[in-house]
């Protein structure tokens, strides 16, 4: 057998852990590899198994478990294993138990890892895809746990669903994709951010039931189809954080009240999370009413100088957070939150976005790549700097799923240690440890060149009261220092009110307006 769909001389990671390779190569012919080869010949089909084998356990272990499909991808490729492993988690029988389709969904999940990642190491799909791919199967596996959910609240009187053949056409279910969900872009272990939604004049509710009940129920159960880990693993560790004030509503809301919050108190960071939002599960109909309604929320006509303005200061604490840059060292670098990384292209494109796009529609793509696209043909960003921050970001998320594709993990740093950096290096294909520095460091540089731009013409002040901000969650320590020397004497107390205020705790703070006019008053950021 030959992996005929291997472009010939493809450049494959070399292994990064030689002693590893070969562990994993005789777990793979224990196995009982694919009838006619794939059992370390030589050729393309064996460098790729070294690529595997030498850099990714999880991979290694996926490829040893799972025969049959192992021989489809290397027989067919990872574009046919991939659309077998998106059809195994679409389709289901409408008699299924929650466990049973707990059970497929995982399985899935790792075939789809494992093409997925193949497909990434082979070079065979770009960014696009790869990330493309992930998203499509986690929409796949959500919409099939509220098909599998909706039914189960039919079959139970709760539900009298107008269709039970499609059960959610017409449910009133609402489950929008947030984050890199929404725009597409999930790195290769991610989170899933969703909010869960009804629409509570549309949802068939039987007589007696409650609206509220019946779909907080279902929200807990979607939770834990696609979060709880079993002995088959998990399908997405699954947040719902990012609902409305979720720290005091259900895990469901309705559509009316989740409208009502984003008019009368939603806030800066909050319409810039939902430039990403789109439905990824449920009734079609009733998110798209929803997401007309949001539309308003997020996109303001005018120029929005208050949005700006928070926006800068949500920049401050990102520059805050984040700490110093690390010098020429790369090891234990954050290629997301860490200087120059990946949060800062996402910010500098969302910030621009919500300061725009209320008055240009071809500003509102959810991806970030689109995004800084729309805004270079839009004058709003120089040719030049888009094309660099494109190439970075394709470098750096590269750089991310490699990172992640190791163990299945969630990370997004390199290694502390040498042997370590070398590992990564290896397996991002470069040849040393070195290149891969110098090619890192260099992007991450140009990232951090652009985004310290962001805002640059900002008006002279007095620069004490520069400094302030005031974040939600906690007490910023550059702004608690300038409090103190602006002559308070007690700067948390200071601190924690006007936090109170930017957060609307106060009832005289909760209407968009009042906000407004508060910013207003705040020293320029």
């Amino acid at each position: 057998m030959t992996a005929d769909w291997l472009p010939a001389g493809a450049r494959l990671p070399r292994p990064g852990d030689e002693d590893a390779a070969r562990a994993h190569w005789a777990r793979w012919r224990e196995a009982g590899p694919p009838a006619g080869g794939g059992d370390g010949g030589g050729g393309e089909e064996g460098a790729l198994l070294d690529a595997v084998f030498g850099n990714s356990p999880f991979l290694s272990r996926c490829l040893a478990s799972d025969p049959p499909f192992s021989r489809l991808l290397l027989e067919e490729g990872p574009d046919a294993a991939f659309a077998a492993a998106l059809e195994e988690a679409s389709s289901a029988p409408a008699d299924e138990a929650e466990d049973a389709l707990m059970a497929r969904l995982r399985a899935a999940k790792r075939r789809a890892a494992l093409a997925a990642g193949v497909a990434d190491i082979a070079g065979l799909w770009p960014l696009e895809q790869v990330t493309g791919a992930l998203s499509d199967f986690a929409e796949a596996s959500l919409r099939a746990a509220c098909r599998r959910l909706l039914r189960a609240a039919g079959d139970s009187g709760r539900l009298a669903l107008p269709d039970p053949g499609d059960p959610e056409k017409g449910s009133g279910l609402i489950v929008l994709g947030m984050g890199k969900l929404g725009a597409r872009e999930l790195n290769y272990s991610s989170d899933i951010d969703i909010i869960v939604l009804y629409d509570e004049d549309a949802a068939p509710v039987a007589a007696g039931a409650e609206p509220g009940r019946v779909f907080v129920r279902l929200a807990r159960r979607l939770l834990r189809i696609m979060d709880e880990r079993t002995a088959d693993g998990y399908v997405f560790r699954t947040d719902l954080r990012l609902r409305p004030d979720p720290a005091s509503t259900p895990l469901a809301l309705s559509a009316r009240a989740a409208a009502r919050y984003y008019r009368e108190a939603g806030r800066t960071w909050e319409r810039a999370a939902m430039i990403k939002v789109r439905q990824v599960a449920g009734d079609s109909r009733a998110g798209e009413a929803f997401l007309d309604v949001l539309r308003a929320f997020v996109w303001r006509r005018r120029l929005d100088f208050v949005a700006v303005q928070e926006m800068r200061e949500i920049k401050r604490q990102i520059d805050s957070s984040r700490g110093g840059d690390g010098g020429g060292s790369v090891a234990g670098r954050n290629v997301k939150l860490g200087r120059g990384g990946i949060r800062e292209i996402e910010f500098f494109a969302q910030a621009q976005q919500l300061a725009w796009g209320g008055r240009d529609p071809e500003l509102r793509p959810r991806g970030t790549l689109e995004a800084i696209d729309a805004l270079a043909a839009a004058g709003q960003v120089d040719g030049g700097a888009a094309a660099e921050l494109r190439e970075a970001y394709d470098f750096l998320r590269g750089v991310e799923h490699r990172l992640q594709m190791v163990d299945d993990r969630q990370t997004h740093s390199l290694p502390d240690d040498e042997a370590g950096v070398a590992a990564a290096a290896a397996f991002a294909g470069f040849d040393s440890t070195g290149e891969f520095s110098a090619a890192l460091l260099a992007r991450l540089r140009t990232v951090g060149r652009h985004y310290d731009g962001l805002f640059a013409d900002r008006p002279a002040a007095v620069r004490t009261a520069d400094e302030l901000a005031f974040p939600e969650d906690a007490d910023d320590p550059a702004t608690l220092r300038a409090l103190a020397e602006l002559g308070y004497a007690d700067p948390a107390r200071a601190s924690a009110t006007a936090r109170g205020w930017r957060a609307g705790r106060h009832s005289a703070m909760r209407e968009e307006r009042a906000r407004d006019l508060a910013a207003a008053l705040a020293p320029a950021a």
